[in-house]
């Protein structure tokens, strides 16, 4: 791969580069806006570096008997991080990615190549207008979605709502998961919000992230979880305490009293995550 390559997304026109991770041999980072987006170890794509990723990681461990395949849909691309981890965990897993910029795939494709052998197909277009086309035949089997939706660093309005996640929930088996990336500060108004609503959707949801971000105290990422049936959560407190930070989950009484009366989004009342100081995330 060349050094640094990079390019100007036509469609958002914000700059994106690859750039090489200076402490894990083979690993590699996808900057888009100055932004780490996406980190991926090309040598063993099961490992998963961001903090928030590895969390989504135990959901994809948590929907099925570990090694079994299956079916999921990925909204928004990045580097591809998780769909790769999913082929690697997961042979055989069938996967729809939909991403807005077809030349960051482009891109993505040529610098940081996924295995020919993986059944990952990429879909171009906007999330919730793709989501409406996607084959009938999908529509109540699939077992996970991951929705990590991006414009810079900010989630559109239009991906945050009830009626959006109503179209997620059709297409998910009656057992299926969503695992939501939802970033956000001090107060969490904007996370709260989204717990509420994929509440109102789903039934059950849980919360996963560090116990600073949970405390308001800094910005960060948050991972919502949200089904129809009763979450597979057994397993997740032994496997949060494996990382660097302490993290937790929240769920039950305790998610509840997390929302702490906000109250369920419509399309009429969406707004944008709130974006973060460029001293958050950025490089």
């Amino acid at each position: 791969m060349s050094e640094n390559p990079s390019i100007v997304l036509s469609g958002s026109g914000l700059a994106a580069s690859i750039e090489p991770d200076a402490y894990v041999d083979g690993a590699y980072q996808l900057i888009v806006d100055g932004t780490p987006q996406s980190h991926v170890n090309m040598t063993d794509p099961r490992e998963l570096f961001f903090e928030y990723v590895r969390r989504i990681g135990h959901v994809v461990d948590l929907v099925r008997s570990p090694a079994a395949p299956i079916t999921a849909v990925h909204l928004g691309a990045g580097a591809l991080t998780l769909p790769r981890y999913v082929d690697a965990t997961r042979p055989g897993s069938r996967q729809q990615v939909i991403e807005l910029e077809r030349d960051l795939v482009d891109f993505v494709r040529e610098h940081l190549p996924w295995p020919k052998r993986a059944q990952i197909r990429v879909r171009y277009g906007d999330a919730r207008e793709v989501l409406g086309r996607l084959p009938a035949g999908l529509h109540g089997t699939v077992d996970l979605v991951i929705s990590d939706i991006f414009n810079g660093a900010q989630t559109p309005a239009h991906v945050t709502s009830t009626e959006f996640y109503a179209m997620v929930s059709a297409l998910l088996a009656p057992d299926g998961m969503l695992a939501v990336n939802v970033a956000d500060g001090p107060g969490l108004a904007f996370a709260r919000g989204q717990a509420a609503t994929l509440s109102d959707v789903f039934g059950e949801v849980a919360a996963l992230a560090d116990t600073q971000i949970l405390k308001g105290r800094r910005f960060g990422n948050v991972v919502l979880v949200a089904s129809r049936s009763m979450l597979p959560l057994d397993m997740v407190p032994r496997l949060l305490a494996g990382g660097p930070y302490p993290a937790k989950l929240v769920a039950g009484r305790e998610l509840r009293d997390f929302i702490a009366g906000a109250r369920p989004v419509s399309d009429a009342e969406a707004t944008p995550s709130p974006e973060p100081s460029r001293t958050v995330f950025g490089l």
